[in-house]
């Protein structure tokens, strides 16, 4: 089971791509991710990426697209994989399908996650973080509490700049000016599934198994 996952920021992609890796046994990609274990792993491509990160400079799609096609080709991919958060251009689009090609990957199920824009801002504007532990919480659970449930720090939670107001509207007319036309390249080459971001998670599980089921996914068990 081969899937790549879009949605914008906020609807619960990176949430939903580690499930999905659990139940379907099959390996997370995450571009952050291959890039941090090759600089790590002291890869060719990494130490290329550690020594543009170093000047302060843009990974190249170049070391990028040479990741992606060395992490799909290990034998831990060879029965699928879920892709999160990559293609993010229509020019990387076409790049990764080169390497689909390249590698005889052929059958990949694309999995849109939607939600409302408003909706988006809300969620992400109500997020607060542990100083001390990293862990993140709705405000509405801890606003009359001042511990984390957590790691049991006293007047830990603050509002990261990712979660302001404005930040998010950036972040949202980026994904919206850059991605979405990656869907539109996509709607003719790919086998599209949509679902509804807003739902509780478990149901945003359920929704996306079924429907993977439906179309023609027989292993898998919902």
């Amino acid at each position: 089971m081969q899937i790549m996952l879009f949605g914008s920021p906020g609807v619960g992609k990176g949430t939903q791509a580690k499930i999905l890796s659990t139940k379907l046994d099959i390996p997370h990609i995450s571009t952050g991710d291959i890039l941090r274990q090759a600089v790590t792993d002291k890869t060719p491509l990494g130490l290329s990426a550690e020594e543009k990160m170093n000047k302060g400079e843009l990974v190249s799609d170049n070391i990028m697209f040479g990741l992606i096609a060395e992490t799909l080709a290990q034998d831990r991919c060879k029965k699928g994989f879920v892709l999160d958060g990559f293609p993010r251009t229509i020019a990387q689009a076409v790049e990764l399908d080169k390497i689909f090609n390249q590698l005889n990957i052929k059958d990949v199920r694309l999995v849109v996650i939607t939600a409302n824009e408003e909706e988006i801002v809300r969620r992400l504007t109500n997020r607060r973080a542990c100083d001390n532990c990293g862990n993140i919480f709705n405000y509405n659970d801890i606003r009359n509490s001042n511990i984390c449930p957590s790691c049991g720090a006293i007047d830990s939670f603050y509002q990261r700049d990712d979660d302001k107001e404005d930040v998010i509207r950036n972040r949202l007319n980026i994904y919206k000016n850059t991605t979405e036309p990656v869907l539109i390249y996509y709607r003719s080459r790919r086998n599209e599934i949509y679902i509804n971001g807003l739902d509780s998670v478990d149901e945003v599980t359920n929704n996306i198994l079924s429907e993977l089921q439906k179309a023609g996914s027989s292993k898998i068990i919902v």
